[in-house]
């Protein structure tokens, strides 16, 4: 086998955006240079936030980077999805040092896509070979590489490291002409509650769709102040900085979709998208008025709406939420993988890892049999 150098970049700004999207490709906004560019230029992915970005690559024969992990050096467990704190508080207990670990995710977004960035197929055994040299050789307790794309974990499994499951909801798009039609699928007692929720959702308001150059500072100051809402009251203090959302319309605003709810010709709610080659992603809600439904209209139905317009497959919108089944989206599995050094910490994890998943298994079985479709649509989802 031909000996592989891998390097440790001095962040996502080191290389160059061209490399850098060859092994990202374009399906997914938040793998892109930009968007995580703007993480670190914006002050909200940093050593001083507790993510020291530090992408590892390899470099292909050309001489250019031919596979890239997207590595972040963690002192703290927040703004994952993938909660390890039980882990971390065993392994201190055991006398460890569990922190600084190493995280190979996209900051603060729970969307699953490639963790091992390809330009040439080939690096994808060295690149993980590379990963692992860092945490052992940093003395690091281990690395993390959460919300893998389906086609990359049996990678990983390769490598042998430990596989983890979880839960997210779905919506999928079956071909639909527009939201009548996707109600149609739909059992006649939860059509009529969502026409329910959503007549009474927008009673007094004004929804509005932008993207591009729509979307002004003043839109950015609005959402802004709906986005510390949501933050300070879900995780005691918002991630992103109030800089991310400028730089966010400034280089990708014709991938982003914010849509806002308006009183009398001012915001009261918004939720902010990323438009995908095939994906809606739905990322962060907020608002200064509580209007019952509101938060389902903007952040569910509305990204339906958009999807459906923009014959895009499938709308993520976010880690968690049961509330989503009646709103017509569907629990999919989502994957992590983790490299344990360290012998009887691994087995520990592992023996955890394999109840764990049993008991995903069995919710994921159970939920299922909640959504709204009509039996005779359900095949469509399995």
């Amino acid at each position: 086998m031909t000996a592989v150098t891998a390097r440790i970049a001095h962040g996502v700004a080191a290389i160059a955006p061209a490399d850098w999207d060859a092994c990202a490709g374009t399906g997914n906004p938040f793998l892109s240079h930009a968007f995580l560019s703007i993480l670190e230029d914006s002050g909200s992915a940093t050593a001083q936030a507790g993510w020291q970005p530090i992408p590892i690559v390899v470099d292909a024969a050309d001489g250019a980077p031919g596979a890239i992990a997207p590595a972040y050096a963690k002192s703290h467990s927040q703004g994952e999805y993938v909660f390890d704190h039980g882990w971390a508080d065993a392994w201190e207990r055991a006398g460890g040092q569990y922190y600084p670990k190493l995280q190979v995710a996209v900051p603060f977004t729970p969307v699953p896509g490639p963790r091992l960035l390809l330009r040439d197929a080939a690096l994808a055994a060295p690149l993980i070979a590379a990963i692992e040299a860092v945490t052992d050789q940093h003395g690091l307790s281990s690395a993390h590489a959460t919300f893998i794309d389906p086609d990359q974990l049996p990678l990983f499994e390769a490598a042998g490291w430990l596989i983890r499951a979880g839960t997210q909801f779905h919506w999928r798009n079956q071909g639909y002409a527009g939201f009548d039609d996707f109600l149609g699928c739909l059992a006649s007692r939860k059509r009529k509650a969502i026409r329910k929720e959503r007549a009474a959702a927008v009673e007094g308001l004004t929804i509005r769709h932008l993207t591009g150059a729509e979307i002004s500072e003043a839109d950015w100051d609005a959402f802004w102040i709906f986005y510390q809402d949501t933050g300070s009251r879900k995780w005691g203090r918002p991630y992103l900085t109030r800089q991310f959302f400028s730089l966010l319309g400034q280089r990708m605003a014709d991938s982003v979709l914010l849509i806002l709810a308006e009183r009398d010709g001012a915001p009261i709610a918004g939720a902010l998208n990323l438009i995908g080659a095939d994906t809606l992603y739905g990322r962060y809600w907020g608002c200064i008025e509580e209007v019952p439904f509101l938060h389902f209209e903007l952040c569910y139905y509305q990204a339906i709406d958009a999807a459906i317009a923009r014959g895009l497959a499938t709308v993520e919108a976010g880690a968690q939420g049961e509330h989503k089944l009646a709103r017509g989206y569907v629990p999919v599995t989502t994957w992590s993988a983790h490299y344990i050094p360290d012998p009887n910490f691994r087995r520990a994890i592992e023996t955890f890892l394999e109840r764990e998943r049993e008991a995903v298994e069995s919710d994921q079985e159970y939920l299922g049999a909640l959504t709204p479709f009509k039996k005779d649509v359900e095949s469509f989802f399995e």
